[in-house]
């Protein structure tokens, strides 16, 4: 506790501690069960995660409900919570305005990458009960070819062939394809660099954005951060 009537420290009482802000982004991008949100904050303990939520919980954050008819619980933000989106978009704005500088080679996660990119495929623009989208990551010593499967109701991420026609095609680097979906450049752009290549269904190649949706930031303004 801080002691101080300031409404930043009161604020930075409940959000200030490590974690709570990113399980806050993924409460608020849709993330309900235990696992989701384990999936899309990598690192982070089962321990600590259960921690956090149980603290956001208490300062009425989160309202955590029984799954009916199976173990475990899923999450959801309150108001309090969900006030919070404005707040978090902008803090994603300044991060990418004087932040970007500080992204490592390691940060360009490739598990961290499929989670976001198989919930930014919208089925239903996709034509067809299945579409197979293969990836092949050509900066990865081993595992370079990824998959998302895609049916009506949900998409899955895949580590194996999952022996079917393939529709569409990414060659590309883990972090081309995650500065193309995050805005920090087109696939045109990408692609006549030569660090990306797309291939298959033309209806997907040509209208990829309408059916991968970009990061929330990708309209986000850039400009080099001066020191």
């Amino acid at each position: 506790m801080y002691n101080q009537f300031c409404p930043i420290a009161k604020a930075t009482e409940i959000l200030g501690e490590r974690w709570t802000i990113l399980i806050l982004r993924e409460l608020l991008m849709g993330g309900r069960r235990f696992n989701t949100l384990q999936r899309g904050l990598g690192d982070i303990s089962p321990a600590i995660l259960t921690k956090r939520l149980k603290s956001l919980e208490d300062c009425g954050m989160v309202i955590r409900r029984k799954i009916p008819g199976q173990k475990g619980y899923e999450y959801y933000p309150t108001e309090a919570c969900e006030a919070l989106l404005p707040v978090l978009m902008s803090l994603g704005e300044w991060g990418i305005i004087w932040a970007q500088h500080t992204i490592l080679d390691s940060d360009f996660d490739v598990e961290f990458l499929l989670f976001y990119l198989e919930r930014s495929i919208d089925p239903a623009k996709l034509k067809g009960a299945e579409t197979i989208i293969k990836f092949r990551f050509t900066d990865l010593p081993d595992q370079k070819d990824w998959w998302l499967i895609v049916e009506s109701d949900r998409t899955e991420v895949c580590m194996k062939d999952p022996g079917k026609d393939v529709n569409i095609y990414f060659d590309c680097s883990v972090r081309t394809m995650s500065e193309v979906w995050n805005g920090d450049r087109t696939y045109r752009e990408a692609m006549s660099s030569g660090d990306l290549m797309m291939q298959g269904d033309p209806n997907l190649t040509r209208n990829v954005r309408a059916w991968l949706r970009p990061s929330a930031f990708e309209a986000a303004p850039r400009k080099v951060a001066v020191a």
